[in-house]
């Protein structure tokens, strides 16, 4: 209801206006060939009213007084200021400015300035780029940018990443929208554009790579990426886009999909204005059906421990021959028996992925917001909500179907030129969400037990045996008797249990992905320049709480949520000397968490524009920087099959609790199972490597602490005429680098005992753990990066970057996860204008092969290359710009991680009309 009466009151609003003003001027914005500039800024010089163009470069400015002066800016273009002393129709020629170097960001200082003297590495995404990109949205589009990796993991859901170690729950990467942090509460990972922006809101996005925490905090450790919306002060009007068109895929076949999207604003005084925006995403996600044994890759289901990438219900497994001990001891079978039955670990029979969901991709994005300037200056209070709902796959320690998910974030802001306040919180709702790997495992429970199930495979097995039938023909006839009474897809019967299953949230039996969990946080930051004039200085701080509850389905909060916080203060000062050629910046932050010491995060950076003409910049900066221990990290107690994941905070150790069947029952002192809980895998393991090279030694493992990092970088900007180049390089060392570790727990004996706990790992009966800590070796990672943009053959635009990325770590055994490509390039060629209201855009990216390791998986990512294309035309009567593409028009498939779809081709056409 708070919703429906918060969509009501906003609409109510943008019904009617108020229209103040007493001396109206008006005009056009064109460029050289008198063709419409929309978008552009009008702004009275030392005041804050202003208004842009609309998409006919149209504008209508109210004044109080005359004269004025009023400055003129458009991205891509020179700014230029006129003086206004009577109210005759403007016709304003705004000059292109073919140095795109001039931008303003503000991401990378907290404060505007020029890409071009950025104090470290900086991308930016504007309107012209969101216009012209030739992939299917601008989020795609992002991935042409130098340095930058987009891994895709559905339709609906990929995941950015910069200067490597990249996965889907990227959490060494911050995503913000309109200063909000849009990283799901439980799960810690990015949301991608699922609860981002539509496309006809998005003002411009900029990204850092490389660490930022000196000014951004915790986590900020690989990049950053700012995407900030249009202000209905001054993007006014109704905007909207349909877009449609195939996918096409190889496993999924063609398939439509539909995305549409609107946008309303209204500038109701001076001091008040409203926006809203919708949009509606739908369409089939990328099949994912490699049946590659994970176990033994380049082998299948011949084998009888068989665990298929995309097949689920397969990875419950047991040594066959223990088996048939404990049938023995419980006088089953005969004692003797015991001995016709191999050595061998026999897996169940899995359901393929395809059989678990209907790869449905649905995105629905509802925001408003209320901007309010009680002054009618600067000074403006925003609420703000954002909803995301819908339908997509989320690949992390297993493959989970998102359904119906839910979440929703609700922001109030007060802000100037100089400060801003703002606090906001994050809630979802997982909805009819579930783990397609336990789907799998617990529909074959449903049906037989793992106990019976084994059971009658060891029997049919010694019965065969005794009949004469060889090894294969004795596992062949086990489990076509072990399978007798299986649920065949499609049938009543496997429907029923299906149903089921996805509806328990007990593990145990079901698979239900249960979350509620919310994310508190205030942010503020006051800069001091408009107050103190030898520097540029700036303080600030935020506090984050996080409130775990997944009832128990992902964590360990089974008798109610978990709760912790963040606090973190900061510091910059900034210093510019010889006639503003030479920029000096300082920065100092302090973290501290409820759970862990407090951090000191320095930064320090140096950049000299030189040149007559200011048309060289070099640049030099080394910061520390640090990430807590994320949510699973610490309180995760998730089963996911062939492991079990328990975090490592102090306090979660004893809540996660089990009992487990065992095949040794005298061994146990004749108790059928035992209990363990997460505490074993830190305090009474073994290595895996120890156990695979048969000298089982105690794995040692200790609980996680933050990981922190040394930054340097070196990068120089230049201005040769119509061509600019842009160099950086890195260099980055960790330590205490946070990652997994996969142990092995035995279910009675003590790890150095020599006895017991030896005789657990050859009964079977142990347990895998995966614990979270810290590398004792050191990791480095190091890159360069080279970038060239021209305008060559009379008004083309042709670009083209090269990405060189590497680690090293002192312990191979030690799984760092980098899974980014060591060699990428990327390139684009086009027109805004090739002939009257025709242009184009061509993109091409290439990255070389790399090994992708996660908990759900690991395996090769072979190279990949794809062409991307768009012709769009526009149509300035109707306001309207009609375009058709295709990304990946090759078709030839390719997946940037390991066990998700592979990515076919994406063709669309769409029309967009008055973006502005």
């Amino acid at each position: 209801m708070i919703m429906i009466r918060t969509i009501f009151f906003v609409l109510s609003f943008l019904c009617t206006s108020i229209c103040l003003g007493q001396i109206t001027i008006q005009g056009k914005v064109v460029d050289a060939r008198h063709q419409p500039i929309p978008s552009a800024s009008l702004q009275i010089v030392g005041q804050t009213q202003g208004v842009a163009s609309d998409f006919d470069g149209n504008f209508t400015l109210q004044l109080e007084a005359l004269p004025v002066s009023l400055r003129i800016s458009s991205i891509g273009f020179v700014t230029q200021t006129i003086s206004l002393s009577d109210t005759e129709t403007l016709t304003i020629v705004m000059e292109e400015e073919t140095m795109s170097l001039g931008e303003i960001v503000v991401s990378a200082s907290r404060t505007p300035e020029r890409i071009f003297e950025s104090p470290v590495t900086v991308e930016r995404f504007g309107l012209k780029e969101i216009k012209n990109t030739a992939s299917v949205d601008f989020y795609d589009g992002l991935e042409n940018l130098k340095g930058v990796d987009i891994n895709t993991n559905s339709l609906t859901f990929k995941s950015i990443n910069t200067r490597g170690f990249a996965s889907f729950a990227n959490t060494r990467f911050v995503q913000l929208v309109d200063g909000m942090d849009n990283s799901a509460p439980a799960l810690n990972f990015a949301l991608g554009n699922l609860l981002g922006m539509t496309e006809i809101d998005v003002q411009s996005v900029e990204l850092l790579p490389g660490a930022s925490s000196a000014l951004y905090g915790a986590n900020a450790f690989n990049g950053i990426l700012f995407m900030r919306s249009k202000s209905p002060f001054d993007f006014e009007g109704i905007s909207t886009y349909a877009k449609s068109g195939l996918t096409s895929q190889k496993a999924a076949g063609d398939n439509l999909f539909w995305d549409l999207g609107i946008r309303a604003a209204k500038k109701f005084s001076e001091k008040f204005a409203a926006k809203v925006n919708f949009s509606y995403l739908e369409g089939t996600d990328w099949f994912a059906v490699s049946q590659d044994n994970v176990l033994m890759p380049g082998t299948g289901r011949e084998l009888n421990d068989y665990d298929g990438l995309n097949v689920y219900g397969d990875e419950v497994s047991t040594n066959i021959h223990a088996v048939g001990i404990s049938m023995a001891q419980a006088g089953l079978i005969p004692a003797g028996a015991v001995n016709l039955l191999p050595n061998e670990t026999v897996s169940r029979t899995g359901y393929l992925e395809s059989d678990l969901t209907d790869y449905e991709a649905q995105s629905i994005k509802f925001d408003a917001a209320l901007h309010y300037r009680p002054f009618a200056d600067d000074l403006e209070l925003i609420y703000q909500v954002k909803v995301g709902k819908g339908a997509t796959i989320y690949q992390g320690a297993n493959r989970y179907s998102l359904k119906n998910f839910f979440l929703q974030q609700h922001k109030f802001e007060v802000r100037n030129d100089n400060f801003f306040i703002r606090g906001y919180m994050t809630d979802e709702d997982a909805g009819d969400s579930y783990d397609m790997r336990f789907t799998g495992i617990n529909i074959n429970r449903s049906w037989k037990s793992d106990q019976q199930w084994f059971g009658e495979y060891a029997g049919a097995y010694i019965q065969a045996t005794l009949g004469g039938a060889s090894d294969e023909q004795a596992h062949q006839l086990a489990r076509q008797t072990a399978e007798t009474g299986r649920l065949i897809p499609g049938t009543p019967g496997f429907e029923s249990a299906f149903n089921s299953v996805t509806t328990n949230p007990d593990l145990g039996s079901g698979s239900q992905f249960r979350d509620g969990s919310q994310l508190y946080h205030a942010d503020g930051n006051y800069n001091f320049s408009h107050l103190i004039d030898f520097a540029d200085i700036q303080v600030g701080g935020s506090y984050r709480t996080y409130r775990l509850n997944s009832f128990g389905t992902i964590f360990t909060d089974y008798d109610g949520p978990i709760s912790y916080s963040e606090l973190g203060l900061y510091t910059q000062i900034q210093k510019q000397l010889m006639d503003e050629r030479l920029k000096l910046t300082g920065s100092l932050r302090y973290d501290k968490s409820e759970l862990f010491d407090g951090q000191m995060t320095p930064r320090f950076s140096i950049g000299y524009t030189a040149g007559s003409k200011r048309n060289h910049n070099f640049r030099a900066s080394v910061q520390s920087a640090f990430r807590n221990p994320t949510t699973q990290d610490l309180y995760i107690g998730l089963d996911v099959g062939r492991a079990i994941l328990v975090g490592s905070s102090k306090d979660n150790l004893d809540r996660y609790v089990r009992d487990f069947t065992v095949n040794n029952r005298a061994a146990n002192g004749g108790d059928a199972t035992a209990t363990i809980s997460g505490r074993a895998a830190y305090e009474n393991s073994f290595s895996v490597a120890s156990v695979q090279e048969g000298a089982p030694v105690a794995s040692g493992v200790e609980l996680v602490e933050p990981e922190k990092a040394m930054a340097y970088e070196l990068g120089y900007r230049g201005h040769f005429g119509k061509v600019t180049i842009d160099l950086s390089a890195y260099y980055t060392d960790y330590n205490d680098f946070i990652a997994s570790q996969n142990v092995i727990a035995p279910l009675y004996g003590e790890v150095g005992d020599n006895s017991l706990s030896l005789l657990a790992l050859q009964s079977g009966d142990y347990k895998v753990f995966q614990a979270y800590t810290n590398a004792d070796s050191g990791v480095q990672s190091y890159g360069a990066s080279i970038a060239v943009t021209a305008k060559v053959l009379n008004g083309f635009d042709l670009s083209g970057n090269y990405t060189f990325a590497d680690f090293e770590q002192d312990d191979t055994e030690f799984r760092a996860g980098f899974n980014t490509p060591k060699h990428k390039f990327k390139a684009s060629f086009g027109h805004t204008e090739l002939v009257k209201n025709f242009g184009f855009n061509l993109s091409y990216r290439w990255s070389d092969s790399y090994f992708w390791q996660s908990s759900f998986g690991d395996g090769n990512i072979p190279s990949i290359s794809v062409f991307d294309a768009q012709l769009n035309y526009t149509v300035p009567k109707i306001k309207s710009m009609f375009k058709v593409g295709a990304a990946n028009l090759s078709g030839d498939e390719y997946y940037t991680a390991y066990g998700t779809g592979h990515i076919g081709t994406q063709l669309y056409v769409s029309w967009t009309i008055n973006n502005f």
